[in-house]
């Protein structure tokens, strides 16, 4: 359900906070427990409101615990960009509002 939820977010502009909207592109999650992943893509738009060529790309992992037959999985890791892995965000939407910043776009 989540899945088609965002699936039909799709080419619909999101704004988040008073000054910050994208276009979501895409989402997928893959794999299965320790391999899964939920990517998102998001296109920038300019201080005009023009869409631009530029996006970001989102991902978060799942959190996994021990090894072999132990590991155990469940939740998710924070999102990333994929861009500078080593900051963390607490959802997709502030790591999309904050890439696009970082490349002078909202």
């Amino acid at each position: 359900m989540l899945k088609k939820t965002i699936t039909a977010l799709c080419l619909i502009f999101v704004s988040v906070a008073s000054s910050d909207a994208y276009q979501l592109l895409s989402s997928k999650e893959l794999g299965r427990d320790d391999a899964k992943n939920q990517t998102v893509v998001v296109k920038c738009t300019t201080d005009t409101g023009k869409v631009s060529t530029q996006t970001c790309t989102l991902r978060r992992y799942a959190n996994c615990i021990g090894s072999g037959n132990n590991k155990k999985c469940s939740g998710w890791k924070p999102w990333q960009d994929l861009r500078s892995p080593s900051k963390k965000y607490s959802d997709w939407r502030s790591a999309a509002s904050a890439c696009c910043r970082a490349k002078g776009l909202r």
